[in-house]
C-alpha cells in the first residue's frame, strides 16, 4: 500500500535537479564518481571516525548492483583510507590522492615514485614536520607522495601561521610542488594529478556515455571542470562552483543518490 501522505525521499531536491537527472538516467552507461567527506560523510574533527551517511550508503550499494552502473569514490585520502571509511564492496573503483592511487576491478594498487621524488618526499616530510610540531592541534597525514598538514582543531591564528609557514619553507626546499588548499587542511604532493583526471581516466576505463559526480571541495572543482554537455556535476554544500547543481550537504546528496538509483532500476533493463 502506498502512503500517499509521506512524500518521496527526494522531494526536496531542485525541480530542475530532479529533471536532470531523470535525463541522466537514461543514459546507456553511467558512471557515478563521488567524493567522500563532506560529499556521502559528514565532516568530523577525526577523519578516521567519518562515515557515510546510511542513506546515502543504501543508495550507493543499490547503484553498486545495477547493470551498465559503474560507481567510484574520488578523495584526497590515502586509498587505505578511503577503503577503510567508506566500507564498500570491492566492485566499487577507488581513486586516493586525488588520482596518484587506483583501485579499479583488482584489489592491487601502487605507486611507484622514482628515486628523486623519495627524496623529495623526504625533504618534505622534515620541513612539514617542524611546522606541525611547532603549533597546538596542527599534525601531519603521510600520503603516498607527499602529506597533508591538517589545521581542524587548531586556533584560527595557528591555523593560519601553519599555512604561510609551510608554503614559504616548502617553497625555499623544493621546486615544482603540487600544493592543494582544502577544509582546514594543506596538501603537499611531489606528483601532479587532479580529480579531473581521475574522473577522465574512469571515463574511459568504464566506457561511460554520462557521469554523475558529486563533490564539496575546492579540489573538486577540477572533476567539475572535466564534465561535458552529457554529465551532471552536483555540489555539496557553499562555495563558488562550477557543478550544474547544488544542494545543502550530505544528506540531499544521498536523496539525490537515491533518486538516482530509483530512476536507473525503471530505465536501465529497458537498456
Amino acid at each position: 500500500m502506498v502512503d500517499v501522505d509521506t512524500p518521496p525521499r527526494y522531494s526536496r531536491l531542485p525541480e530542475p535537479l530532479v529533471g536532470a537527472m531523470r535525463e541522466l538516467a537514461r543514459t546507456r552507461r553511467l558512471l557515478v564518481a563521488l567524493d567522500f567527506d563532506g560529499t556521502l560523510a559528514p565532516e568530523v574533527d577525526d577523519p578516521e571516525r567519518a562515515r557515510a551517511t546510511p542513506e546515502a550508503r543504501e543508495a550507493v550499494l543499490r547503484l553498486l548492483a545495477m547493470p551498465h552502473t559503474r560507481v567510484a569514490l574520488v578523495s584526497g585520502r590515502a586509498i587505505r583510507s578511503l577503503e577503510k571509511v567508506a566500507d564498500l564492496p570491492d566492485t566499487t573503483l577507488l581513486v586516493g590522492s586525488h588520482g596518484i592511487e587506483l583501485r579499479l576491478d583488482t584489489p592491487d594498487f601502487t605507486v611507484d615514485l622514482d628515486t628523486q621524488e623519495i627524496k623529495n618526499v623526504g625533504v618534505l616530510h622534515d620541513v612539514l614536520a617542524d611546522v606541525a610540531d611547532s603549533l597546538d592541534e596542527v599534525w601531519l597525514e603521510k600520503k603516498p607522495a607527499g602529506f597533508a598538514l591538517h589545521t581542524r582543531l587548531a586556533t584560527e591564528k595557528d591555523s593560519r601561521m601553519a599555512h604561510l609557514v609551510a608554503m614559504k619553507e616548502t617553497a625555499a626546499e623544493l621546486d615544482d610542488l603540487t600544493v592543494r588548499s582544502g577544509k582546514n587542511v594543506l596538501e603537499f604532493s611531489v606528483r601532479s594529478t587532479t580529480k579531473g583526471e581521475a574522473v577522465e581516466h574512469l571515463r574511459e576505463y568504464t566506457k561511460a556515455t554520462a557521469v554523475f559526480y558529486a563533490g564539496d571541495d575546492v579540489t573538486d572543482e577540477d572533476a567539475f571542470a572535466a564534465l561535458g554537455a552529457d554529465d551532471l556535476g552536483l555540489k555539496s554544500g557553499e562555495g563558488s562552483t562550477l557543478a550544474n547543481y547544488r544542494v545543502p550537504g550530505p544528506k540531499d546528496v544521498a536523496r539525490a543518490l537515491a533518486l538516482l538509483a530509483d530512476l536507473r532500476e525503471g530505465d536501465v533493463h529497458e537498456q
